[in-house]
């Protein structure tokens, strides 16, 4: 999965049946009022970016690690609950996951 290791914005345009779609950094993507992102490093820490204050990004660092599926992630951030994150399609210019959240 070493696609998987950048910054991605959240294409929300492109979301479908349950899946959201993000783009890398550097992106040409249409204007909108602000746009979340999360970033995987390889050294398993992560950083999850939100809308702040005048939609410029926030970010909240964290980590991420496979879980023993082989196909999903957990990714916690000081932003929010930790959460579920299953790949469904990585490649380098399009990331595709499903979420849900941790009990």
């Amino acid at each position: 999965m070493g696609a998987l290791h950048r910054r991605w914005w959240h294409s929300f345009e492109e979301d479908h049946d349950g899946i959201e779609v993000y783009r890398p950094d550097g992106f040409d993507f249409p204007p909108a009022r602000g746009r979340g992102g999360i970033e995987f490093r390889d050294d398993g820490t992560a950083v999850e970016w939100t809308s702040g204050r005048a939609d410029a990004p926030e970010a909240y660092e964290g980590t991420w690690q496979p879980e023993a599926d082989g196909e999903s992630l957990e990714v916690a951030t000081t932003g929010g609950r930790p959460r579920s994150v299953r790949v469904v399609h990585v490649d380098a210019h399009r990331l595709e996951i499903r979420t849900g959240q941790r009990p």
